[in-house]
């Protein structure tokens, strides 16, 4: 052994030169573990310096791919602890021994010093270098990581909120989600900031945020000559908290600011006129924060909003102005996502805590500007395409929230803020022509909880597949075979209909007629969602599901109601030709709400003509059935190229619901991947569809009735065309770019407008 020792002396030497006179920290963990070179001697110093987190901490040293410095150990010159004479630690309650050539476990460490004798053979022979020292760890399997909150975060939060608008201001109420409506209604945002943690624990930050109020709840909104809103509102905010480890608690507070905005309405409640208003104020708070996995931490915290009370005239309105003083108390749930490098301490280089597989998060924002030159348009009805060009866009911003609560069963749950509106309001085209446009657009976002349903898989045993972690999925095994039972809100589209060319707006092809089979009308509420229940029996080779959902309790209504309701079934079945993959889907649905029957809405307008068959049509409605069918269909021609092609009908003798003005529709294309041209992330997309309707829908809309988005006040009936193609350009794998060209003969199957030419963008991010 002394000859092992003489030969780690010996090369130890060149790095005690190097740090003659002074002491080289080579690694320090937080209250936890120093490893010093001390200058002019071949050793090394191990200070171990209290932690009241290490509740057990286990004798001997572990080198990161090498060997284990304790009793026992192979190896002489490791062989043992060499102690300085007897080294007591002591908590208050014991005191526990270290002995020479012994190990034993020790609580809540306040001091030791133990000194290797082949010390040189560490920092020589099994780093090489000084600087390597700080690979040194602990081998200690109850000690726990310490965390450090510095740094910079981006994040989001929803909550729920309450206030006042002040005295007279007739405030609209805004949707609660699972609580009841009020000032501000459901809430959601964004926040960035900065934390910087002290040695005494205290934590300084500041943070940003933008929050936005939730939809109005048009049910119960009271008619008034005005109602009044709160958009939104932003803050700016100090924050001061104590870090407890893996937790913070803190007070918050700052400038803040916001904008209102008042609906002038006329005798039928129409809105006339929204002027709209900025204010200042303050904010104080309070919230706990607390470390998840990775580098994920979550949040709650209570926020009183106070603004400055403006004064808004109405005096154009035959009205005296109105005096709009917000005051709001708002309740957040946050997610923060900690940027740079990770928020753990325990060396320069820090490392996060290990991700759980037990939960899952991805977001996805998408920007779509479209705009039209002008086109021929002799005349123009309520819902026409107008005639002159036009310019819209929208932007949606989701979060993809997922836990995994057993095994098997999942809940997922994803708040969306959307903003902006489709061209012409979301009217003029029964294929319209952009997939991200909501009939409930808002020219400032809104926030909804569009999916929140709980998964429950039962495996029925054998072969099993891998699933990835992504959107609305968490990474684990699952049974080939299974039944899988889900419940709660989420678009049918989510579960039925599926394709894998031809599904996503805001991954690729964006006319409505194009990513969906357009005379199923799902049942949807305006922005495209439903509560309801599916269950699938899964096989390897094929697939049957059935669904029951709420549907609207009237056309285009943003209410869903359980007195009615749709069904579908669909079987899906899965083969090969010459070995490359297909599928095929058939489906059959079924709904029964609350809708007018066109004959019979033309047989009173007929009986006098005086009446509006509008009118007419609102006041027959009752609860009547939709029915029809879907075909759906992918094959993979050759690898990176791939058809597809929908068919779809239903009967057409009662109104829409949901979706759009479509009674036949058969679409189709190609879809190919750009590996060819060294862009194998690229995608052009290429494909068309013809949509028509039925003999009593459209002598309806000849005779003046209006559809869901169409209706010119007069009809020259032609099958409306559609062809579309686009090119997606991946950036990165968190950025795709779109360009997308598509030319509509008959708009609204009327042969006496149009054609119209479309031009789109599309912005595309997600993690």
């Amino acid at each position: 052994m002394a000859t092992s020792i003489s030969r780690a002396v010996e090369a130890a030497r060149p790095m005690a030169a190097a740090t003659a006179g002074r002491g080289a920290l080579l690694h320090r963990c937080h209250r936890g573990v120093q490893i010093r070179w001390v200058t002019g001697r071949a050793q090394l110093l191990l200070r171990i310096t209290c932690n009241k987190n290490l509740k057990m901490m286990g004798a001997g040293l572990a080198l990161r791919g090498q060997a284990r410095i304790g009793p026992g150990t192979a190896g002489d010159e490791f062989k043992s602890w060499v102690a300085r004479g007897r080294q007591i630690c002591s908590d208050g309650r014991r005191i526990r021994q270290l002995f020479a050539e012994r190990r034993r476990v020790m609580t809540c460490i306040r001091l030791f010093r133990v000194r290797i004798a082949a010390g040189a053979a560490l920092g020589a022979a099994a780093f090489g270098t000084p600087a390597a020292a700080a690979d040194m760890a602990l081998n200690s399997p109850a000690a726990r990581t310490v965390y450090s909150w510095t740094g910079f975060y981006v994040g989001a939060h929803v909550g729920y909120g309450d206030g006042s608008l002040g005295p007279g201001t007739n405030p609209l109420p805004q949707q609660g989600f699972l609580f009841p409506p009020t000032v501000t209604g459901g809430i959601g945002g964004f926040q960035v900031g900065y934390n910087k943690e002290f040695a005494n624990r205290f934590v300084l930050g500041v943070e940003a945020d933008a929050t936005f109020t939730s939809p109005t709840d048009i049910p119960r909104r009271v008619l008034a000559p005005f109602n009044s809103t709160i958009d939104y509102a932003g803050t700016l905010r100090g924050r001061v908290g104590y870090s407890f480890g893996n937790w913070m608690p803190y007070l918050t507070g700052g400038f803040a600011w916001g904008h209102s905005h008042v609906k002038v309405n006329d005798a039928d409640g129409a809105v006339i006129s929204e002027p709209g208003q900025y204010h200042t104020g303050w904010t104080a708070g309070a919230g706990a924060e607390f470390a998840l996995s990775g580098n994920w931490t979550a949040k709650v915290e209570y926020e009183y909003v106070d603004l400055s009370r403006k004064t808004l005239g109405l005096a154009e309105f035959g009205m005296p102005g109105v005096a709009i003083e917000p005051r709001r108390h708002l309740l957040k749930f946050g997610l923060n996502y900690q940027f740079g490098d990770s928020p753990w301490s325990a060396a320069p280089t820090r490392t996060a805590l290990p991700e759980s597989d037990n939960w899952s998060v991805h977001a996805q924002t998408t920007l779509l500007p479209q705009t039209y030159p002008s086109f021929r348009a002799p005349y123009t009805g309520t819902n026409s395409l107008p005639g002159p060009g036009q310019t819209q866009m929208t932007w949606t911003t989701t979060a993809f929230l997922g836990v995994r609560l057993w095994d098997g069963g999942e809940f997922y749950f994803n708040p969306e803020t959307a903003q902006g509106f489709g061209l012409n309001g979301t009217l003029g085209l029964a294929g319209f022509s952009n997939g991200e446009a909501q009939k409930a657009g808002a020219p400032y976002p809104k926030i909804r909880p569009q999916r929140y349903y709980f998964k429950q898989t039962f495996g029925l045993g054998g072969e099993q597949e891998e699933l990835a972690d992504g959107p609305n999925q968490i990474a684990g095994k699952r049974d080939i075979d299974r039944v899988t039972v889900v419940v709660g809100r989420f678009a049918v589209g989510d579960f039925f209909d599926g394709n894998s060319y031809a599904k996503d707006p805001r991954a690729d092809f964006m006319n409505w007629a194009m990513w969906a089979s357009a005379a199923y009308d799902f049942p949807a509420d305006l922005p495209g969602y439903t509560r309801g229940a599916v269950v699938e029996l899964n096989r390897k080779d094929w697939a049957v599901r059935a669904g029951l959902f709420q549907v609207p309790n009237a056309p285009n209504s943003d209410v869903l109601v359980y007195n009615t309701g749709g069904a579908v079934v669909e079987f899906e079945g899965r083969y090969s030709i010459f070995e490359q993959p297909g599928k095929l889907r058939v489906g059959i649905f079924g709904n029964r709400g609350n809708s007018g029957n066109y004959r019979q809405a033309l047989a009173i307008e007929d009986a006098n003509p005086r009446l509006d068959i509008n009118d007419v049509m609102a006041g027959i409605r009752k609860d009547n059935p939709k029915y029809g069918f879907y075909l759906n269909g992918e094959q993979q021609i050759v690898q990176d190229v791939g058809l597809f092609g929908r068919l779809s009908w239903n009967d057409g003798q009662n109104e829409i619901l949901s979706f759009t003005d479509v009674d036949r529709s058969v679409s189709g294309g190609l879809s190919i991947k750009g590996g060819r041209w060294g862009r194998p992330n690229d995608t052009i997309g290429i494909g068309g569809a013809v949509n028509g309707l039925s003999a009593a829908h459209r002598d309806f809309l000849a005779a003046g009735g209006l559809g869901l988005l169409i209706g010119d006040g007069a009809l020259n009936y032609s099958p409306e065309r559609i062809f579309e193609t686009y090119y997606a350009y991946q950036v990165n794998k968190n950025l795709t770019l779109t360009a997308d060209y598509q030319f509509i003969t008959n708009p609204a199957y009327n042969a006496d407008r149009g054609p119209v030419h479309i031009f789109s963008g599309r912005v595309h991010g997600e993690f």
